[in-house]
């Protein structure tokens, strides 16, 4: 069974952007169905639990941005 996850993550701008949270988020266990929408800011995906919510916010900090909120 998978969740929908959408999280508020700041200083995404282009579609460059876009590729390194999408890619981030690619490369945990259990994530799929990732959606950026740089209008609202915000991210989702469906994920399984495998990922740990931890793991999921190091994942797009590391790629350059800052999850604000859920």
């Amino acid at each position: 069974m998978s969740n929908t996850v959408v999280l508020k993550v700041e200083g995404m701008s282009c579609n460059n952007c876009v590729k390194h949270v999408t890619v981030a988020l690619e490369e945990l266990p259990g994530i799929s169905e990732i959606e950026v929408n740089l209008a609202e800011a915000k991210v989702s995906f469906r994920t399984t639990g495998a990922a740990s919510e931890e793991q999921i916010q190091e994942a797009i900090e590391d790629a350059g941005y800052d999850v604000v909120g859920e």
